[in-house]
């Protein structure tokens, strides 16, 4: 399998441990869950879903950032605790992405529950002397770091107004450097703080999820994704913060999904063009949806169009008779098993080939249509018809089954559990 890397800007085989690591950066838990989520934990799903059908086993990590300036400003705003804020949000996601039959991570931490352990992570940053305290606050300086950059390829003199744009404060007079980023942040009146040896306060964005990946997954990992507005300053920053310490490469393949778009703007929280699952779920099947979001290749920019959605459900009712067809008596002819062959060729060629979904979804949808026809003309297609599901399960499609997969129930239900939310029943167990 080939996979675009971030960071050599090339696409190149993949090497994959067992069990292959991922880590993908997930939401600041508020105003979830809109259509680019959806995009890129879909596209996660996709991966890890075809690595199993491969052979592969996973350890999939994605966090919640639990506390944040957004959180907090959220909060200060809706005049709620910040923790029921964000476990409200974090329980709308976890049933919008479970109606979606996305699988869950295997861990699912929250920034919050790992505190000492980003504490001792900026301790060793500030004993190797690339961080400095001022004021209470940690900053890590960016120039203690020659390869500060080499991520996101973009010049020192545009790497300012970007950041600025994703919340650097480049005016803090407690700064050596505008770019400096922050590591710990001392306690402000009415915000929540936790002890340090700088004084009580909460860790800066950027080093909770380096603490998350390194602490459940290890020093180095095979894959590191998220959106691809993560990869400045967040994800440079995750490589500065890890790698000065290790000496190691922090990460195989740095693997970014495209933005989504909606009314010529990027879709995003700040300027409120946002798309709701939840009120698409109101008028699509999940499967629609699934398919929608795949039929665009994860590392290109698009737009949203409902109609292009509508499209999907005439597809959905064809594959879903594909999986279901009854199976006739007569043996399959070997014209059939070489036209099924090239579609299984073809599908699999397509996902390796930097996850090109689209490509693949067009195989799909050719065995679908020779199942039915083979099935009309009464051959016997049940092993088609067993590896058309497989396939069709790779994206995560429903097909006949009114629930998402029990794997999928249960998991996130598990998860759940960490996020209580007065008055609603959660299934614990």
């Amino acid at each position: 399998m080939k996979l675009y890397n971030a960071l050599t800007q090339t696409t190149n085989p993949f090497h994959p441990s067992d069990p292959v690591s991922i880590y993908v950066c997930g939401i600041t838990p508020y105003d979830t869950t809109h259509l680019g989520h959806a995009f890129t934990y879909s596209l996660y799903d996709i991966l890890i879903r075809y690595l199993e059908y491969q052979g592969h086993r996973v350890r999939y990590v994605q966090n919640v950032t639990d506390i944040d300036d957004d959180i907090l400003r959220k909060a200060q705003e809706t005049g709620e605790n910040w923790q029921t804020l964000g476990n409200r949000w974090t329980a709308r996601f976890i049933q919008d992405l479970m109606e979606l039959n996305i699988r869950p991570p295997d861990v699912y931490p929250r920034a919050t529950a790992i505190i000492p352990h980003i504490i001792e992570h900026v301790q060793k940053l500030v004993d190797l002397g690339v961080a400095y305290e001022a004021g209470g606050n940690v900053y890590y300086h960016i120039a203690s770091w020659p390869e500060f950059g080499k991520l996101c390829h973009l010049p020192p003199d545009e790497m300012l107004p970007v950041a600025n744009e994703r919340g650097n404060f480049p005016d803090d007079p407690l700064k050596r450097d505008a770019l400096d980023f922050v590591l710990w942040q001392a306690q402000q009146a009415g915000e929540p703080a936790w002890e340090s040896p700088w004084g009580p306060g909460r860790p800066g964005w950027h080093i909770e999820c380096s603490a998350m990946a390194m602490y459940y997954l290890g020093e180095s990992i095979d894959i590191h994704g998220g959106g691809g507005d993560l990869i400045f300053p967040h994800h440079e920053c995750g490589i500065a913060q890890v790698e000065v310490l290790t000496k190691k490469t922090f990460t195989q393949v740095w693997m970014h999904a495209a933005m989504v778009h909606y009314e010529k703007e990027k879709m995003s929280k700040s300027l409120g063009n946002l798309i709701m699952i939840r009120d698409l779920l109101r008028r699509y099947s999940p499967d629609a949806i699934r398919l929608y979001l795949a039929k665009h290749h994860y590392r290109q920019p698009w737009e949203f169009d409902e109609r292009h959605l509508v499209a999907q459900e005439p597809l959905v009712q064809l594959l879903r008779q594909a999986a279901t067809v009854p199976k006739g008596t007569t043996p399959p002819s070997s014209e059939m098993c070489a036209a099924y062959a090239s579609s299984k060729e073809r599908f699999l060629q397509a996902m390796e080939a930097d996850l090109d979904t689209p490509a693949a979804l067009v195989a799909l949808e050719e065995m679908a249509v020779d199942v039915l026809q083979d099935a009309k003309r009464g051959y016997d297609v049940r092993q088609a018809r067993a590896q058309f599901r497989l396939f069709a399960a790779i994206f995560g499609l429903r097909l006949d089954t009114a629930e998402p997969e029990a794997r999928v129930t249960l998991g996130w239900n598990r998860h759940l559990c960490q996020f209580p939310v007065p008055g609603s029943a959660q299934p614990c167990s």
